[in-house]
């Protein structure tokens, strides 16, 4: 972590939000996922206490305000060292899990670009929604780097993993403009 005095601490959130209407409850439920909490139970999420967490936990809060719920933030550490090392394990272990899905999707990726370079799908519509797909790895690369404080050992794959996915786009890139380049022109062939 990068500050050392919070290190070893958590904010724990006890979140109550009424039952109805239940897109409140979702929409805080999504809010703490989307920044990364970690669920240790009904209503009760925790994070590490540093900075990369603050607008989301902020927004949550917000978010349980305006649906008239009620949101508790505690500063906790552990009653003991094994209390944290377990709280930190369970934190790492549901990075690892998004890095998983990660993983999984850069591959979803590499075989869609296999199956538009094996059909000889090479569009420049075809090329953007590729190029959004990486921009979109690239953004959830971000997403879960910054939230990963403690580095989850899937990490490092990860960004091996992105690296590989922008070389294919690239290569893809060039096949689709070598093809556009390739197609007769229009008035050559009257």
């Amino acid at each position: 972590m990068s500050d050392s005095r919070s290190a070893g601490r958590w904010l724990v959130f006890v979140v109550k939000v009424p039952a109805e209407p239940s897109r409140y409850r979702v929409a805080v439920w999504r809010e703490l996922r989307k920044v990364g909490a970690l669920s240790l139970g009904q209503g009760v999420w925790a994070v590490p206490d540093v900075p990369v967490f603050a607008d989301g936990v902020t927004r949550a809060g917000e978010l349980t305000g305006q649906a008239g719920g009620l949101f508790v933030t505690l500063v906790a550490t552990g009653r003991d060292g094994a209390d944290a090392e377990r709280l930190r394990e369970m934190f790492t272990a549901a990075r690892s899990a998004d890095w998983t899905e990660f993983l999984a999707d850069c591959g979803k990726f590499e075989r869609e670009l296999a199956k538009e370079t094996r059909i000889g799908k090479f569009t420049l519509a075809e090329l953007e929604e590729e190029e959004q797909s990486l921009e979109r790895l690239r953004r959830w690369h971000r997403d879960l780097t910054a939230r990963d404080v403690f580095g989850a050992p899937e990490a490092a794959q990860a960004g091996q993993r992105l690296r590989e996915c922008a070389v294919a786009c690239e290569n893809y890139a060039e096949r689709v403009f070598t093809a556009l380049h390739e197609m007769p022109d229009p008035e050559e062939t009257r």
